[in-house]
């Protein structure tokens, strides 16, 4: 039976090319969809890794020329001690402009003995950030008074990092970096600061000192649960005051979540439009080619009624021929799509491919098959006398 579908399919070679191209476009395609949107599955179900209900992010520009460097750290402190007075705040830190949730990155390579970690997000932070964030040090401490008098800056890394470079070997005190210019001394839970769809990603957090300071112009601040309009005005009203002709912009992290997740959802659903039109498109075609066989072959079909075969018989060879030919061009582009992880393409994990391409081979199945189900139903539907007397 096999062999004899083989046979027809050849005879009608350059028909059947065009279609099983317009079914491997179709699988690249829906390939890639798929490839994106386990992605963000897998990343949706990733925890936060820190609690941003209640933070709001306090942008402003500094405005203020310091003489030494002693006068700087007097300001911040005593910028830091006045907010803390106000008995809505439970938790300041000063970060860098790479904030959660916002669209700024500042990234790296990072070194440890033969081990290289690419893209690892370089943050700036003070000792209030696991209070003010709620993130788990999961090894060591946070930065500390105690590393004033440090000759070799420290860092704190997260959990991701911490695998790539160390694995299950040790990480606190060992040196990192350029000419080992970083010690390790915390290890933090992995974040997702560039919102729910996004992976946590290599981080490394730097601590502020008097050589950073200076630049820094945004704060976070954890506030409690009476914190209301009227306790914003003041907020605003405080750091205009130790910020003179600055302007303050103060924002919910809960907004600037939601705003940073529709930018991340507008180019899948761009993506799912283009997709659904392709789709739509093979849909159509290939049940107009379906239904051209079945007008072109009504003397063939016939002639099988004729000899034997049942309406059963003939539409599941149109059925079966439709899925071979599917077969053909999905073992063509699966193997593509294999060539995504070994190459790196969308730098996602081999999971995702594997996922993806188990789904696009399910998903082209289930069309080809609901294509070719009702012109099957048709050419069964071909009384042998009446095809015989066209004929």
């Amino acid at each position: 039976m096999l062999k004899h579908l083989f046979k027809l399919i050849w005879n009608k070679k350059r028909q059947n090319f065009l279609l099983m191209t317009e079914i491997l476009v179709s699988f690249m395609v829906i390939f890639a969809v798929f490839s994106l949107l386990v992605n963000y599955y897998m990343n949706y179900r990733k925890p936060m890794g820190f609690e941003y209900d209640r933070v709001w992010s306090v942008e402003y520009r500094p405005g203020v020329s310091f003489k030494t460097k002693d006068s700087l750290v007097v300001f911040y402190d005593n910028l830091r001690n006045k907010l803390n007075g106000m008995p809505e705040i439970e938790g300041i830190t000063f970060v860098s402009d790479n904030s959660p949730f916002t669209a700024n990155t500042r990234q790296s390579n990072v070194d440890y003995k033969k081990q290289h970690a690419r893209s690892v997000n370089w943050y700036d932070a003070d000792s209030g950030y696991p209070n003010t964030m709620k993130v788990k040090v999961l090894e060591g401490r946070w930065f500390g008074k105690q590393d004033d008098a440090a000759t070799v800056k420290p860092v704190v890394i997260n959990q991701q990092l911490r695998n790539e470079l160390f694995g299950a070997g040790k990480a606190l005190g060992e040196r990192i970096g350029e000419e080992q210019r970083f010690r390790v001394v915390g290890v933090v839970n992995d974040i997702k600061d560039k919102g729910d769809f996004s992976s946590p990603g290599n981080g490394m957090y730097q601590r502020l000192d008097t050589s950073n300071l200076g630049w820094v112009n945004k704060l976070l601040v954890r506030v409690s649960a009476k914190a209301d309009p009227a306790f914003e005005s003041r907020l605003y009203r405080a750091m205009s005051n130790s910020f003179k002709n600055s302007n303050i912009d103060i924002n919910h992290l809960t907004a600037k979540l939601e705003d940073i997740n529709k930018q991340t959802l507008i180019p899948m659903i761009i993506l799912l439009i283009v997709a659904g039109f392709l789709i739509i498109n093979v849909a159509l075609g290939l049940f107009g080619v379906l239904w051209y066989n079945i007008n072109s072959r009504r003397s063939e079909i016939g002639l099988r009624r004729a000899i034997g075969a049942t309406g059963k018989n003939v539409s599941a060879q149109l059925v079966t021929e439709s899925v071979i030919l599917a077969t053909i061009s999905l073992v063509i582009g699966s193997f593509f799509a294999a060539q995504f992880p070994l190459l790196n393409v969308f730098d996602l994990q081999s999971g995702v491919y594997v996922t993806a391409i188990l789904l696009s081979v399910v998903f082209i199945y289930l069309l080809i098959l609901a294509c070719s189900l009702y012109p099957g139903k048709q050419a069964a539907a071909i009384y042998p006398a009446i095809a015989l007397h066209e004929e």
